[in-house]
């Protein structure tokens, strides 16, 4: 990262607590339905949960987290989320851009792309990933009081502007990786990655609050 864009973002997060500390110290959480209860089936993927190492969920900090493998079709697909019910006192969001290479996936392609659903179209992100001979297409998004939003900074400062008007700092960022099975596409694992990711969209109000 160069120092300016370092920079940039120490500033922000920096002037993000402060504000968020003089809106006071609770946060306004609205009810929601547990993640545990988002349908284990989606046309015709049918899933099993994946539990996460401890180690993992001491680095992940205080949210609620569902990991689970949707299987059907050609390819499998990973869903991961974290919501987090504040982010207050420096708990913050971990950005896949940190924690996939720390993992040891290198970024191949970066850019975004969009969903489509019933409340409209919404923009995410989109990497391809690369850890010696595999390859895995990934969508992400940061999803906010109603808002589907694919840029880290722009998340951050969703969140500084909800802090200071209603009194909210909860957030949730949602994971969807498919392979690119040998023989395929890359075109056909992001087809694949889209097309789940739709059906999964109209779910989330129900548990992520808006």
């Amino acid at each position: 990262m160069k120092y300016p864009q370092l920079w940039t973002v120490v500033s922000l997060l920096a002037l993000t607590l402060l504000l968020v500390k003089l809106r006071g110290d609770t946060d306004r959480v609205p009810p929601s339905r547990p993640l545990a209860e988002l349908p284990t089936q989606l046309n015709q993927w049918t899933s099993r949960d994946i539990s996460i190492p401890q180690e993992t969920l001491d680095i992940l900090g205080k949210g609620v987290f569902l990991n689970r493998m949707y299987q059907g079709g050609q390819a499998d697909v990973g869903l991961f989320i974290g919501y987090f019910p504040t982010q207050r006192s420096g708990q913050s969001i971990h950005s896949p851009q940190n924690c996939l290479p720390g993992a040891g996936w290198n970024f191949d392609k970066a850019g975004t792309t969009e969903l489509h659903d019933v409340g409209g179209t919404d923009r995410v992100g989109e990497y391809l990933i690369s850890n010696g001979a595999v390859r895995q297409e990934v969508l992400y998004w940061y999803r906010s009081h109603g808002s589907n939003i694919a840029n880290d900074y722009s998340a951050k400062f969703h969140m500084l502007k909800d802090s200071i008007v209603y009194g909210r700092t909860d957030a949730a960022l949602i994971r969807v990786i498919t392979p690119v099975v040998p023989g395929e596409s890359v075109a056909a694992a992001h087809d694949r990655a889209v097309r789940f990711t739709e059906q999964l969209l109209p779910l989330l109000p129900a548990y992520i609050p808006n």
